[in-house]
């Protein structure tokens, strides 16, 4: 793994979420986000909620990466048999999350969840990132059906890439 390239992706994602949040205006914040259900502000929300999962996975993946491959894959299934409720909970989570977190808060966090990731990369030896668990394929576009844990710490960047193109910022009603 090249930690240096994972680095790079954190910082990128940091710089662009602090430009989005910066160029944001009240009627921004406010308005629908293109192919969601949310406003921007709670589709920015959403968008730090995915660094902020990383640090509860990384010691899920640890776990399951020693056990093996069954309980990982049992696991992901009944998590795909959910998806229904995670859907709705994945929803009301940006929604309620925004108003805990809204846009004068979110920079901040959004900094400390890097910062934390980022502490965390460094402390991860070649045989943790190598540890590998399903996850469930239904609830992201993003997870794949076994993922180590190097994949995991790229995955947050790929889902805020994604959802960045679905803001409306600056873009008239």
């Amino acid at each position: 793994m090249d930690r240096e390239v994972v680095r790079a992706e954190l910082q990128q994602a940091r710089a662009t979420f602090h430009q989005l949040l910066d160029a944001a205006d009240a009627d921004d914040l406010r308005r629908r986000s293109s192919g969601t259900r949310w406003t921007n502000e709670q589709l920015l929300y959403h968008m730090l909620f995915g660094y902020i999962v990383v640090l509860a996975l990384l010691p899920l993946v640890r776990l399951f990466g020693r056990l093996p491959p069954g309980a990982s894959r049992a696991w992901a299934r009944l998590l795909n048999a959910s998806t229904r409720p995670f859907d709705v909970i994945n929803y009301l989570g940006a929604v309620g999350g925004s108003r805990l977190y809204n846009h004068r808060r979110m920079g901040a966090k959004f900094d400390r969840t890097l910062a934390a990731l980022s502490r965390h990369l460094e402390a991860e030896t070649e045989a943790t990132l190598a540890r590998r668990m399903h996850f469930p394929v239904r609830w992201d576009p993003f997870f794949k059906d076994a993922m180590a844990l190097e994949d995991v710490y790229r995955y947050p960047t790929q889902h805020f890439d994604f959802h960045r193109d679905q803001l409306t910022l600056g873009t008239p009603p």
